[in-house]
């Protein structure tokens, strides 16, 4: 069985910086959609940044353009997130998803994409 194991969540000052890991091991893609969520406590669960490994496109949400930037190591199965500028807003549960389309890269809604890891907390101090 496939799993995704995020791992680089702590916590921050705000204005610092964290670098997110995303392992997947398990499981064989096509080019898909691999993206970042998070949520905050009391608020829905967000889609942050998106990475199309069909050509390596890249997607984000507006909170966090220019901030985050989202990469992909082909030959370690590994996804990345890097954090910079880091805001108490930020702070939520970060999960990793998988499997999802194109146009649910473009959209970063969280019904398209079928596979989840655990997640990973990160707290931003003011």
């Amino acid at each position: 069985q496939g799993q995704l194991v995020e791992s680089g969540g702590g916590s921050v000052q705000a204005g610092g910086s964290l670098r997110l890991s995303c392992s997947v091991s398990g499981y064989t893609y096509d080019s898909n959609c691999m993206a970042w969520f998070r949520q905050a406590p009391g608020k829905e669960r967000e889609g942050v940044a998106g990475f199309y490994t069909g050509g390596g496109t890249t997607y984000y949400a507006d909170s966090v353009r220019g901030r985050f930037t989202i990469s992909r190591h082909n030959a370690e199965n590994t996804l990345y997130l890097q954090m910079n500028n880091l805001k108490p807003e930020d702070t939520a549960i970060y999960y990793c998803a998988a499997g999802g389309s194109r146009w649910s890269c473009s959209q970063l809604t969280r019904q398209w994409f079928p596979d989840w890891g655990q997640g990973t907390q990160v707290t931003v101090s003011s």
